[in-house]
């Protein structure tokens, strides 16, 4: 069977190593007899699936030991309700970076719980940059500030952290983490949602700060608390089980491609085979992103009318292309490069886009 060069902006990509490890211990995983999806979350089997996706993941992202490592279910969204029913008091704001639709939604979640204010918008110029840090208003009583590492609908990735003196940052990383290497202390909550760079839809990783789990009010719902999954690690209920152990294996994978570091070059050069086409186009090929913003993850671009954009997209799917539509609420095209998507699917996709152009 020929795999699909597969751009799915998310549920995303899967390294095919480790899906075929995965199909070839799925009805006997470990020698239980057992598929990894049918062992007691309590067994010492599954302890260690769950342990090793932890500790994979502290030694990829040099994570300290003052943080914790948790998994949660209700993907990312969960966490913009999480976030302020945890941290916000009422003499505190929660301080929002605007960068794109998930930084509003996260937002409009926050405006329901608590006090808000907009540190910065690119709204303006229809989300194609990252504002510079310092167009960020802070104030003393922010609970913290939010931002949206990289946004994959408008195709911006910040390149630049903000360094806050109390260091409240939190970072929604769901689109571009581990695609690099992160200064995780100078965060004190990351979460992401793990379809596209960390494995399946239906876990959400979180790496936070243990002061900040300490301030888990106990006042909101046991599930909605930070310390219930820190202080039973992370397996207060049943979590998902086969989700974590694919993540374990992606990570895995990761660091038999070189770590962060090896991933990051990787990356790099995927991107920019897409993004020299695109800038060498003569604008047939106009992204959209201004260029020291663009997005390592998600390219974002339009040709020059809707019917070309139509028409690119037909031929595109014949050729074997999945998901390069744009995101419904923007149109165009988008490739998401993440991770596992292969060099060879992005060569592929620089051919289809010479060959496209010069037939027009």
């Amino acid at each position: 069977m020929k795999r699909a060069y597969n751009f799915n902006a998310g549920p995303s990509a899967l390294p095919e190593e480790v899906l075929i490890k995965a199909q070839s211990e799925l009805v006997n995983f470990n020698n239980t007899g057992m598929s990894v999806m049918e062992l007691s979350h309590r067994s010492k089997e599954y302890e260690e699936v769950h342990n090793n996706a932890q500790n994979r993941l502290r030694e990829l992202l040099n994570i300290p030991e003052n943080y914790e490592v948790l998994f949660i279910q209700g993907g990312a969204s969960l966490q913009f309700s999480m976030i302020p029913m945890n941290f916000l008091s009422e003499n505190k704001v929660g301080n929002y970076v605007l960068t794109g639709s998930w930084s509003e939604k996260a937002l409009k979640e926050a405006k329901l719980l608590g006090n808000t204010t907009i540190g910065a918008s690119s709204k303006e110029t229809n989300f194609d940059r990252i504002p510079a840090l310092d167009e960020i208003t802070m104030n003393e009583d922010d609970a913290y500030l939010h931002i949206t590492s990289n946004n994959t609908i408008f195709g911006t990735q910040w390149n630049n952290y903000p360094k806050l003196g109390n260091g409240r940052l939190i970072a929604d990383m769901s689109s571009d983490i581990l695609s690099k290497p992160i200064p995780v202390e100078d965060f004190a909550m990351i979460y992401a949602g793990a379809q596209k760079n960390l494995g399946p839809s239906g876990i959400t990783v979180v790496i936070i700060r243990k002061d900040l789990v300490a301030e888990s009010k106990e006042t909101i719902p046991t599930m909605l608390r930070y310390n219930t999954f820190a202080n039973n690690n992370s397996l207060y209920n049943t979590p998902p089980t086969f989700a974590i152990y694919m993540l374990s294996e992606v990570l895995g994978w990761v660091k038999e491609q070189g770590g962060a570091e090896g991933i990051y070059a990787r990356n790099k050069e995927k991107a920019g085979i897409i993004y020299d086409i695109i800038d060498e186009s003569n604008d047939f090929y106009r992204g959209h992103a201004e260029k020291e913003s663009r997005s390592l993850m998600n390219i974002t671009f339009n040709l020059a009318t809707d019917e070309l954009n139509k028409k690119f997209l037909a031929e595109a799917k014949e050729a074997g292309f999945v998901g390069l539509n744009g995101h419904r609420s923007v149109g165009g095209c988008r490739a998401s490069t993440y991770n596992a998507v292969t060099l060879e699917a992005c060569e592929a996709l620089r051919k289809f886009m010479i060959d496209f152009k010069n037939k027009q």
